[in-house]
């Protein structure tokens, strides 16, 4: 219940008030829950309280609203467990089911990279930045839902038939048979938060200006030579990473 006493702010009490209905499935996924209106009369509280719990709920994942219908009990977030991370998140090289993978545009970049892929790649291509690299665009996605945009960037020298092998579907296994100087080893990778530009928001399907969490990683082979630099754009209101790290 509501308690107008606590120091707890009544929109932080209605907040967990509907955090814990949705969990104990009073509030079941995709169930219309009160209106604001309803709200106000159930617990005796005025509108912008309501108001202002429900937005941070939606804008949390909780809730989504559909217009001219209501509010909506959303789908839990996805986990995505870090317990035995090596960076090799959503990438190409180490795709088991390439079929989760949606491919958006395949292009060849002809030499023209960014200082990020120069610093990258630059190093082991020795006349760089002749060579071509190949920009994968995909989305990766659970039970129809996407949950990330995904940007890979392959050098061809070490990858020529790639285009290929990913319009064919073929797991990372059959794409990297015979090349094991170059089979991903470890990684490194930083982790901010972004917001949604126009693309973004097309691909991810949600509004522009939410926030994300963009994971930056480059993969490496075994003697250190850069094999895949990955960027990904995760949907903060539908994921949510765990990490967990034994000594």
């Amino acid at each position: 219940m509501i308690n107008k006493y606590s120091n707890i702010p009544i929109y932080s009490q209605l907040k967990d008030l509907i955090i814990y209905k949705i969990k104990n499935g009073e509030y079941a996924q995709d169930q219309r829950i009160p209106s604001e209106q309803e709200f106000c009369e159930l617990y005796g509280i005025s509108r912008p309280t309501v108001r202002q719990a429900i937005a941070e709920l939606t804008n949390n994942g909780y809730l989504y609203k559909s217009k001219g219908k209501g509010t909506f009990v959303a789908r839990p977030r996805a986990c995505i467990d870090i317990k035995n991370y090596m960076g090799f998140t959503d990438s190409i090289l180490d795709s088991k089911e390439p079929a989760l993978k949606d491919i958006i545009s395949m292009d060849i970049l002809d030499g023209k990279l960014n200082k990020k892929l120069a610093d990258t790649f630059g190093k082991f291509q020795p006349d760089f930045p002749g060579r071509d690299f190949i920009e994968i665009k995909y989305l990766s996605a659970q039970e129809n839902e996407v949950l990330s945009l995904n940007v890979s960037y392959l050098p061809l020298t070490i990858f020529p038939n790639i285009e290929e092998d990913i319009k064919a579907k073929k797991p990372s296994y059959d794409i990297l048979k015979g090349k094991y100087p170059y089979i991903p080893f470890k990684a490194k990778s930083t982790l901010e938060v972004s917001y949604t530009d126009q693309d973004d928001a097309k691909y991810l399907r949600i509004q522009t200006g939410l926030p994300l969490i963009k994971i930056e990683n480059v993969l490496y082979s075994k003697s250190g030579q850069a094999v895949e630099y990955i960027v990904s754009k995760y949907r903060t209101d539908r994921c949510r990473f765990i990490f967990e790290n034994t000594k």
